[in-house]
């Protein structure tokens, strides 16, 4: 597999863009609720327009990092099939067998630690330095994973499964 890096991050940041601005858009013509006297800064597409605002930023940023770049050689792409597939079968199980089947908050843990796991190690370096990425990512994957549930119960009132 050969990636052309900064054309696939350009037309990903054209894709997001458009994308962003779908939901911006989508979010701002949303029906309100003033009609039930609800406070107009609880509108239904608040978030949706802001999602869609940070989605068209993080568009533009990808977009500028990529002026005056070319192609890498082919020597230099580290890219490969065998770490797609693994990408897509693994999230396939977690939302499909892990969701559900355990607490979000150790099913979300278990995702990212083997998702970074996978993407971090590196077979030719010595063990310890890997044992120790591996513990830096188990701890940043029960972070991420304590921090996304608690955000969607506390924050958006939101029951995880």
């Amino acid at each position: 597999m050969r990636f052309d890096t900064p054309a696939a991050d350009r037309i990903t940041a054209a894709t997001l863009f458009a994308l962003g601005a779908a939901m911006s858009w989508g979010g701002f013509v949303m029906d309100r609720l003033e009609i039930r006297q609800i406070h107009p800064a609880s509108i239904p597409g608040l978030v949706p327009m802001i999602l869609g605002a940070a989605m068209m930023l993080c568009a533009v940023l990808l977009a500028l990092s990529t002026r005056g770049q070319t192609a890498p050689d082919a020597s230099g792409v580290q890219g490969n099939w065998t770490d797609f597939g693994f990408a897509a079968a693994w999230s396939c199980v977690f939302a499909l067998l892990l969701v559900g089947t355990l607490p979000f908050a150790a099913a979300a843990a278990l995702y990212i630690f083997v998702f970074a796991g996978w993407f971090s190690w590196q077979p030719a370096e010595p063990q310890a330095r890997n044992a120790k990425r591996m513990i830096f990512v188990a701890v940043f994957a029960v972070a991420v994973a304590v921090g996304v549930a608690a955000l969607f119960r506390y924050g958006f009132l939101v029951r995880l499964p």
